[in-house]
């Protein structure tokens, strides 16, 4: 499996303490944490990822 390109979001400060998105060539979307990208790597369809930010966006934050 080649290695993902990862992409953090432009809200993320600088540090370790984001999750890296990548995509593999099926389409599908891995998520790393970026204190260790060569860790773990979870996988899901792209749909599904794009079900959950759309929720994630509509949700109201709690925290301001």
């Amino acid at each position: 499996m080649p290695i993902p390109v990862w992409q953090k979001s432009s809200y993320c400060p600088e540090g370790n303490s984001c999750v890296h998105v990548g995509a593999d060539p099926a389409g599908a979307v891995l998520l790393t944490e970026s204190g260790d990208p060569s860790g773990t790597v979870l996988s899901t369809p792209a749909p599904a990822f794009h079900a959950l930010l759309r929720t994630l966006k509509s949700t109201e934050n709690p925290h301001g």
